[in-house]
């Protein structure tokens, strides 16, 4: 979808673009099921990054695609998951 919208927008420099956070620690998560600290620990395990994803690691991607330096690119998908899955 972010690549036909890119496509779609394009003539009128119009970027579009995605991020895709991987699993974020947030209230909704914390509270809203029964994740216990083993099963955080073993989901922070497998990435790069040996800590839990907070709301606040996503802030730079997002601000970065919506400034002038991001202003020549479009179509894309940035992960932001810690380094849990190589691309």
């Amino acid at each position: 979808m972010t690549k036909a919208m890119a496509r779609e927008v394009g003539e009128d420099n119009i970027c579009v673009n995605a991020s895709a956070p991987g699993l974020v620690v947030s209230d909704g998560l914390v509270h809203g099921g029964n994740w216990s600290d083993e099963w955080f620990d073993n989901n922070t395990s497998s990435r790069a990054f040996k800590r839990r994803a907070m709301p606040e690691d996503m802030v730079g991607t997002i601000v970065f695609l919506s400034s002038r330096e991001a202003n020549f690119i479009t179509g894309q998908t940035m992960v932001v998951d810690g380094g849990s899955v190589p691309h």
